[in-house]
């Protein structure tokens, strides 16, 4: 994993713009543009992609910390900071929002996958019906046996 690809993915979950990178990197005295930032973000085979190099990366990482810590004089709350950022994330207009996830409760795999001549409908079941019956065995092979070549007289 690259410079490249541990800012993007430090993008994506702090929820960051590139005008706010901007000003993070300013916090450090670190000047980029906003066109070499997204040259940053490119694809690896575009033409204008940038190799993000050590020295970007840390004075990002820098300035990060005072942009979500503050300084000794200034503290911030991490937490506040980053509830603001999430607040200042346009909602689209026709976005619905999405269903919480409730999974289904489990089922018997036998029942869910069960005899197709059922139709789902449940017989009354009794409970000694369920007790296996002895089922007698069927001899396959005949016995016999076996001297293995010697003849013995008993």
């Amino acid at each position: 994993m690259n410079n490249n690809d541990i800012f993007k993915k430090l993008r994506v979950a702090l929820m960051l713009r590139d005008d706010q990178i901007i000003d993070i990197l300013a916090l450090v005295d670190f000047r980029m543009s906003k066109g070499e930032i997204g040259n940053l973000f490119r694809n690896a085979d575009h033409a204008d992609f940038m190799e993000c190099g050590d020295q970007v990366l840390r004075n990002f990482l820098n300035g990060l910390v005072i942009h979500l810590r503050g300084t000794k004089e200034n503290p911030k709350n991490p937490n506040e900071v980053l509830a603001q950022h999430k607040a200042e994330i346009p909602v689209k207009a026709n976005f619905a929002t999405r269903a919480e996830f409730k999974p289904s409760p489990k089922t018997d795999p036998k029942k869910a996958y069960g005899n197709a001549k059922s139709n789902g409908v449940k017989k009354a079941s009794n409970p000694k019906s369920r007790e296996k019956k002895p089922v007698a065995k069927i001899q396959v092979v005949e016995k016999v046996k076996f001297n293995n070549g010697k003849n013995k007289k008993s």
